[in-house]
């Protein structure tokens, strides 16, 4: 029996199907044509069934699944199993020798490759999941039979059902990750949300227990509350002690609660931001059929059961799948479609659409880039809408006949690859990018797509592996590799001879098409918290979510700030403790440590304590909390600094104490808008009104026709065309300035990075610039206003407009471009002239000429020799400019060619590249430039800055200006904004990489106090690193400090330092992302409302909307903040003070007994009901008003002294509270006597309120009404309340004359000499706030 008749015996149809017998050719094609040699040999094997194991690689699929057709017919359809006589098909199955044998198709239903051909008799397929590292080998190198069932790799896991499921496993911080773009992970990434909140549900009442009781006046109420718990200890109700401690606790954990929810909020809002995210289904082919499309078996399944005699009908089944088969062969890997994602739903591996300033979620790897808003439309495909092939063979020829080399664009075969986006426009795979938000650079950046990812159809984005590092802090830097899997072959292939394969040749499709790699670093990434510049549509994958991103990690965890003044207080109520506790002891042994009443001493001891312990005043933290929301208040409803929002409302009178500014440069003194101001050619400058000359010098210029051979309006300029000056200009200084002006106006038009972009708003065309530098787009837009406009560029060629004719008057080919470093300082282009008329232009043999602008330091050895250069940049650099010199060298094509060859060889070195590149360039083109002219280009200045910085600096404020820009934008700045004065000597340290030279400049800056220090990041990380101490020792004395390229971590450890090493007020302020360090480093943290976002706002104790209003924040807010809490805590202090001293003079005349003078409700009415509302109405006390602050602002730095509140004004109130005290008890005894107690206390206790009423409005020094109707008021509720205190007076004695004239003399004996003290001091000695009174 012949081969193939033996193979197909047991499967072999009964009589109907005989007109479907197959034979061998039609088995085998290749086996009738070809010789018995070719044939495969006979081999003995130990299972009897596998005789012709060969043969079944060149079995056709589709005579494979007609055989399966009719297994399934003889069988009702519904066996997946074999006989006992189908060892030959299993023979298909068992891949004993598969080292040596591979199918060039398809091994299963679905498109697997491990598939068997035939269904397996060990079972059906076990459920998919997720690829780990052993299914991935196992995809290369298959496995035989009997175990490939158990260990199948599987196809990445289809989403559509299980997209939200997450990882179990823990993501190594430690390790690289391996990314699967657009699925599932297999490891667990944090989740991609922003916090600034400071607390969790589960640590606020520890933190902030913890914090509150870390204040000794907290810890020392609570100790004296539980004391009451013990009997031998009770002195009245316990509530007395225990409700105000829980009243004042309560207060300040309400407010920390509603300060972290309203950050909880604002951070909900950013985390809720909307994104567009590529959601992947995966093609998975049952039976070849793509998901959408029925089965043709299930639509003919009655039609079978009917007709299952027909052979007609097995035909057509057999052609519809074949049909079917043949579709899939130009399928995506993938199908995908567009679902909204708020931002922290975001995943590692998600694929999401970017468009023009969009802001990035998170940290990303570019895929794709297009140029234009409506660019690259994400349409949801549907895979089997790509063309049909009814012939598998021609499909497999297709498949034969491309060429290997094409999966590195991402393609397989077929038009599956192809972009099926009819007239789209081409790809550029680039895009800008704004990352000020990041590390403080103004200049956008220049961002790359990976060319392996740029032409690849989106539905195969599935097969892309991203390998990316652990997550790290730089934003500079990133290094990692995108992979592209080879595409599972959907087609069984018979048409491959072995002769051509070779012995070892394996034809599936993991190997015929292997993966292709390519690396990635900084330049193919866009961080979080950047935003995309460019008029593009941009498709990136996410990399690092949440806490992993570059921002988060750049940025300081939030901490609980605590006031200046609370530390003093706290100091403050410790000495008032040991006072306490040395007047008890005192007492005691003054009645010589005698047992009484059976209380041994030391229990008399600590019955004295809690008897004393108003003298430690639990009210204190309340009006202190309670004062710090008035100034909340005041400081949010103030009309002249609208949009300010308190944040941290727990220090607000260290606004009153900075003495440490640190401010951001971009977006906080700057307003990040170039403008040209000034341009000088040589002997002539143009500046302000002045720019019309110019306009007219352009308009001529290229207006006029080059030469008599040419018609005027077609013809293109190139430098060489003659100038035509008009004849009412004829002479030939106007002549010379003119063609001057047009050769630097036709350099600066050229010599950019800059791309034109238009734009519809309003349906109005609009022109707009892209590039890295915005002072590149402040030299495009004024030769645009001049009159020569950029109309098109792209990497090789660029054409310019006259804006007064529209038409094009220069075109150029663009040979070389050389970008600006910051260590070169320079950026040149090498560009050849276009000659003829403007229909058909011509380059052959025309003007190459090399243009270069640059910094003064490095052009002033470029450029030829000049008497000028110096001295113009000079003037302009102490106007604030940022200068650049512009110049210009023709080349000849022979002298061009050498460059180019040099050049070229110099580009393949492999080390010292950079700088062998260099020296080509130097020796060719930058040398004897003719030097053209200077121009001065303005960062604009945040409104009031100069005014500002000049009031703050004579407030006595030292000023640091932290940027992460350049040496020489910060300069610039630095002049401009008068934060360094005129004249005065900068110290430029830059660059240093040894360790003797920062010795030497910081012995040179040791005797130079009043320089200015101008450093970059790296120096100031050799010097933080090496002479720590002596550089900061030396810093912090000099009137201002500009650090350059300061990364945000930096921006941190700066403010650290200082404020550890001084321990004064540091105030960090800055607009964007990269601050948010600083600020939450700071001790006061002010945040400005960002053009580009809200983060630095979000996360600081103070927002505001421009930097002139931190003028008022501090000068006036801060001062009234502080100087009225300082009046106002020593005057609780005063206030339990005295009633302490009045219940010693009674525990003195009571034989030191420790009983109680003022019981319950008299020991809780007189620091709440009969005192507080006028006391607390010291907070709307102000000793100036708002002009003299502002005009006098050297008041301000007195109050950095502390003198408001210092010991020496703390003891003047203890004396003034022990004489006021001692006079108020003693008399009292003296006048009534200890016999007759409630009399007594009427006395003494009445006086003592109005001894406090009359104390307050002697401290107050502006009235305000609510002060006056407080003090009246308390004093009438007084008065009004005394018929309801019988209980601790005698009623009647307060209506005698006898009670009053006591009450009257024993107040003026309190009250009189205190305030004498008072008037002689302010007379002797005034205060600076009465001397700018003129009181």
């Amino acid at each position: 029996m012949s081969a193939p008749h033996q193979y197909h015996q047991p499967n072999a149809p009964d009589d109907s199907d005989s007109d479907l017998e197959l034979d061998l050719e039609e088995l085998d094609p290749l086996a009738a044509s070809s010789s018995a040699a070719t044939s495969p040999p006979r081999r003995r094997s130990k299972e009897h069934g596998k005789p012709f194991h060969e043969l079944g690689a060149r079995i056709p699929l589709r005579n494979i699944r007609v055989g399966r057709l009719r297994g399934n017919r003889r069988n009702g359809g519904t066996s997946n199993g074999y006989g006992h006589g189908d060892e030959d098909i299993v023979g298909l199955i068992d891949d004993e020798e598969d080292v040596k044998r591979h199918s060039a198709g398809s091994f299963g239903t679905t498109g697997d490759d491990d598939a068997p051909l035939l269904p397996s008799p060990y079972g059906r397929r076990r459920p998919q999941k997720d690829e780990s590292t052993l299914s991935k080998l196992g995809s290369t190198l298959r496995l035989p039979s009997f175990m490939s069932t158990g260990s199948r790799p599987n196809t990445p896991r289809n989403q559509s059902g299980q997209a939200e499921a997450e990882a179990d496993t823990e993501h190594d911080l430690t390790s690289n990750r391996n990314i699967a773009v657009g699925q599932l992970q297999s490891t667990k990434f944090p989740a991609n949300a922003v916090s600034n909140a400071k607390y969790t549900p589960w640590s606020f009442l520890p933190r902030t227990l913890y914090n509150e009781f870390s204040f000794f006046i907290n810890m020392y109420f609570l100790l004296v509350a539980l004391s009451q718990v013990i009997p031998a200890l009770r002195i009245g109700y316990l509530s007395t002690y225990i409700v105000p401690l829980a009243f004042v606790i309560s207060v300040t954990l309400g407010k920390e609660a509603l300060d972290d929810i309203a950050r909880r909020r604002r951070d909900a809002e950013a985390n809720s931001e909307a994104y567009t995210v590529l959601k992947f289904d995966i093609n998975s082919m049952e039976n070849g059929v793509a998901p959408g499309k029925a089965s043709g078996r299930k639509r003919r399944g009655k039609k079978g059961k009917k007709n299952s005699s027909e052979g007609s009908g097995r035909l057509t089944d057999i052609e519809d799948e074949e049909q079917i088969l043949s579709t899939t062969q130009g399928m995506s890997t993938a199908s995908f479609r567009e679902v909204l994602k708020p931002s922290r739903d975001l995943k590692v591996g998600d694929v999401v659409k970017l468009g023009k300033d969009q802001r990035v979620p998170a940290d990303m790897v570019l895929l794709s880039s297009h140029a234009g808003e409506s660019a690259a439309p994400i349409p949801v495909i549907n895979p089997m809408s790509l063309q049909e092939s009814s012939d598998l063979g021609d499909s497999h020829s297709h498949i034969l006949n491309e060429p290997q080399d094409k999966a590195s664009d991402g393609s397989n075969s077929g038009a599956a690859t192809e972009r099926n986006d009819v007239g789209a426009p081409q790809t550029s795979g680039e895009a800008f990018i704004r990352t000020d938000q990041l590390d403080g650079e103004t200049d956008w950046k220049l961002r790359i797509t990976s060319p392996l990812t740029q032409s690849l159809d989106i539905g195969e984005y599935t097969r892309l592996r991203v390998v990316a590092g652990k997550p790290d802090r730089k934003v500079n830097d990133f290094i990692g590799t995108i992979e592209l899997l080879p595409k599972p072959q959907r087609g069984y292939d018979p048409h491959i001879r072995r002769s051509d394969e070779g012995e070892h040749s394996v034809t599936t499709d993991h190997t015929a098409e292997i993966a292709k790699s390519a690396p990635l670093n900084i330049d193919n990434t866009v961080w979080a918290n950047t935003v995309l510049a460019s008029s593009s549509t941009v498709l990136a994958v996410v990399v690092y979510t949440g806490s992993q991103t570059r921002q988060a990690l750049s940025t300081s965890p939030s901490r609980s700030k605590t006031g200046l003044l609370e530390y003093e207080i706290n100091s403050l109520t410790k000495i008032l403790c040991i006072l306490t506790l040395t007047l008890s002891f005192i007492l005691v042994a003054a009645d010589g440590f005698h047992t009484t009443n059976g209380r041994s001493w030391y229990i008399s001891v600590m019955r004295f304590l809690i008897l004393f312990s108003t003298i430690v005043p639990v009210g204190l933290r309340v009006n202190l909390d309670m004062g710090k929301s008035v100034y909340a208040w005041f400081i949010e409803h103030d009309k002249d600094i609208p949009g300010t929002v308190v944040r941290t409302s727990t220090i607000p009178e260290d606004l009153g104490r900075v003495e440490y500014l640190l401010s951001d440069k971009t977006g906080t003194l700057t307003q990040n808008e170039m403008e040209m101001k000034k341009i000088h050619v040589g002997t002539v400058s143009y500046a302000n009104d002045a720019m019309d000359e110019v306009t007219s010098y352009v308009r001529q210029s290229f207006t006029a026709h080059p030469g008599p051979e040419y018609h005027e309006s077609t013809t293109l300029f190139t430098p060489s065309s003659t100038y035509i000056a008009p004849l009412t200009s004829a002479t030939r200084t106007r002549r010379e300035i003119g063609s001057r002006v047009r050769d630097v106006v036709l350099a600066l038009a050229l010599c950019h990075n800059v791309t034109p972009t238009t734009e519809e708003k309003d349906g109005k065309t609009i022109t707009a610039y892209q590039a890295s530098s915005p002072d590149e787009i402040a030299i495009v837009r004024w030769t645009e206003n001049v009159g020569l406009r950029l109309l098109q560029r792209d990497r090789h060629s660029m054409v310019l407009q006259s804006v007064e004719t529209g038409r094009v008057v220069v075109r150029v080919r663009i040979l070389n471009v050389f970008p600006f470093t910051s260590e070169g300082k320079r950026m040149g282009i090498v560009v050849k002239f276009c000659e003829g008329p403007e229909a058909s232009p011509s380059d052959d043999n025309s003007e190459i000429w090399f243009y270069q602008k640059g910094a003064d330091t490095v052009m002033s050895t470029i450029v030829a020799a000049n008497d000028w250069l110096d001295e113009e940049t000079a003037n302009m650099a102490r106007e604030g400019l940022r200068t650049l010199v512009v110049g210009r060298k023709r080349m000849s094509s022979q002298s061009y060619e050498e460059f180019s060859s040099k050049y070229s060889q110099a580009s393949l070195a492999l080390h010292n590249r950079d700088n062998a590149l260099a020296e080509v360039v130097k020796e060719y083109l930058e040398q004897d430039l003719e030097l053209l002219g200077v121009t001065g280009v303005e960062d604009k200045l945040q409104k009031d800055v100069k005014a500002s910085l000049e009031l703050l600096r004579n407030a006595g404020i030292k000023i640091w200006m932290l940027t992460g820009d350049k040496v020489e934008t910060a300069r610039c700045v630095a002049v401009s904004s008068k934060l360094v004065a005129r004249g005065q000597y900068v110290h430029t340290i830059a660059k240093m990489k040894r360790k003797d030279l920062a010795h030497d400049s910081l012995d040179f800056l040791r005797g130079k106090p009043d320089a200015c220090l101008l450093i970059d990041g790296e120096s100031l990380a050799l010097m933080l690193t090496h002479y720590r101490d002596s550089f900061i020792s030396v810093a912090v004395t000099l009137p201002a400090v500009v650090a350059c390229r300061c990364s945000p971590t930096q921006k941190a450890d700066i403010a650290k330092l200082i404020r550890e090493y001084t321990k004064k007020r540091i105030c960090c302020i800055g607009d964007g992302g990269n601050d948010v360090s600083m600020i939450q480093a700071a001790d006061v943290g002010v945040g400005i409302v960002g053009k580009e976002g809200r983060q630095a706002s979000l996360a600081a104790d103070f927002s505001i909307e421009q930097f002139c209003y931190l003028t008022k924040l501090l000068v006036w807010h801060g001062r009234n903040s502080y100087k009225r809490s300082a009046k106002l805590a020593q005057f609780v202090i005063h206030r339990g003070l005295i009633i302490s001293v009045c219940q010693t003079v009674y525990s003195i005349a009571s034989k030191f007994e420790p009983i109680a003078l003022y019981r319950d409700w008299l020991l809780v009415g007189f620091s709440t009901v009969y005192t507080m509302i006028p006391v607390f109405s010291l907070v709307l006390d102000c000793d100036v008003d708002e002009s003299v602050a502002n005009l006098y602002p050297e008041l301000y730095a007195e109050l950095t002294t502390g003198r408001s509140l210092s010991y020496r004004t703390f003891f003047i109130w203890v004396f003034v509270s022990i004489y006021q005290g001692a006079m108020i008890q003693g008399l009292s005894q003296i006048f009534v006597g200890l016999e007759n107690f409630p009399r007594m206390v009427s006395v003494s206790f009445t006086v003592l309120v109005m001894n406090e009423l009359i104390m307050v409005a002697m401290e107050i020094v502006t009235w305000h009404w609510i002060m006056i109707a407080s003090i009246v008021g308390t004093a009438a509720v007084y008065f009004g309340s005394l018929p309801f205190l019988g209980e601790y007076f005698e009623l009647s004695y307060l209506m005698s004359l006898a009670f009053w004239w006591k009450f009257v003399v024993i107040a003026a004996i309190s009250l009189l000499p205190p305030y004498a003290f008072k008037i002689l001091g302010r007379t002797l000695r005034p205060p600076s706030y009465r001397k700018v009174r003129g009181v």
